[in-house]
């Protein structure tokens, strides 16, 4: 993973850091979250004073884990977050690769005199930092950081807390290990991890079964009313409304998961959810096989991705973007009915 000039360079940046920032992405999910938390809890292992900053709020069935007091929202503390950015010896960027995801800590980053470290598994990682620790094969980051501290440090630093941080990065980044997962290393990371005595089962549990009547009843909602399929694409896609959200009492986090409920349907080898904001229209893609979902966000959406994992942003009307998204799929029939 790590050459031994990029190692030498990064322990010696740790050895004489004192404070340590880990940034992720807006709109965190359980790799961005689980793999700052288990790495900001292995360097305070090693004395530093580490924390995480997260730019926007976290999902509620994310707020249990282990170390989750080390994070500061710089949307409800700005203060506070930039205060330790300004302060920080050394910043991680972990889960994203690209410094617009950052939206107002951006120009935070980039003013910080810190050495800054990126471990990201998305292709294509801009030039934002003095090192560059890219694995575009990685289903998850916490793979990423679960190997990072093996070849730093000698002694072990993981522990339970840790251990339950990565297994819940790599899980949710996988789809509870259902899709970039299709490689032996990641199954004998997920087995290094349950020798922490980790409770795999309740784990599962607080991530999947923690949500709201709501939240069940605007999926229901969408299964019944927003979802299309069109068979001769072997696609189908749910799209929801800023007025749809606000009708079943949204929270941060109720649609994490909405974009793979098609895949349940014989046939479907391409998903896409569709989530109005204040200014765009979210898409998120999801593929079974071979179909390079990636391809479809860079060239139309603006955004990027993994093969099977990729989102972007349509500047369109919903009723617009439906119509182009629908546009688009005969250009790719072909690679839809071989994937």
């Amino acid at each position: 993973m790590l050459g031994e000039e990029v190692k030498k360079k990064i322990k010696w940046w740790l050895e004489n850091a004192a404070r340590v920032v880990i940034l992720t992405h807006t709109n965190p999910d359980g790799d961005a979250i689980g793999s700052s938390l288990a790495l900001a809890l292995a360097l305070k292992k090693k004395g530093m004073d580490t924390r995480v900053v997260i730019p926007d709020g976290l999902p509620d069935f994310l707020r249990w884990l282990p170390g989750i007091e080390l994070s500061t929202t710089f949307v409800y503390k700005k203060k506070r977050a930039t205060g330790f950015l300004e302060r920080a010896d050394l910043v991680f960027c972990l889960d994203f690769n690209d410094p617009e995801r950052l939206n107002d800590l951006r120009e935070i980053l980039f003013s910080s005199n810190a050495k800054k470290i990126l471990i990201d598994h998305h292709e294509d990682p801009g030039s934002f930092t003095d090192v560059t620790i890219s694995e575009s094969w990685r289903g998850s980051v916490g793979e990423m950081v679960f190997l990072f501290l093996r070849e730093l440090y000698d002694e072990d630093l993981i522990d339970k807390d840790i251990a339950t941080n990565l297994y819940v990065a790599i899980m949710t980044d996988t789809g509870n290990f259902s899709y970039a997962s299709s490689y032996p290393e990641v199954f004998h990371i997920a087995g290094e991890l349950m020798k922490y005595e980790l409770e795999k089962d309740a784990i599962f549990s607080r991530v999947y079964d923690s949500f709201s009547e709501d939240r069940m009843r605007l999926l229901g909602y969408c299964i019944q009313n927003k979802m299309v399929v069109l068979p001769k694409y072997s696609t189908a896609y749910i799209s929801i409304t800023d007025e749809e959200l606000k009708r079943f009492n949204h929270r941060k986090g109720d649609t994490e998961g909405f974009v793979n409920i098609p895949f349940s349907i014989k046939g479907v080898r391409f998903a896409v959810l569709f989530v109005e904001k204040k200014d765009r229209i979210k898409v998120s893609f999801r593929s079974r096989g071979t179909f390079p979902v990636n391809r479809i966000a860079t060239e139309h959406y603006g955004g990027g991705g993994h093969i099977n994992a990729a989102g972007g942003d349509s500047f369109l009307s919903m009723e617009e973007t439906l119509k182009h998204f629908e546009s688009l799929l005969p250009a790719y029939e072909s690679l839809l009915s071989n994937s």
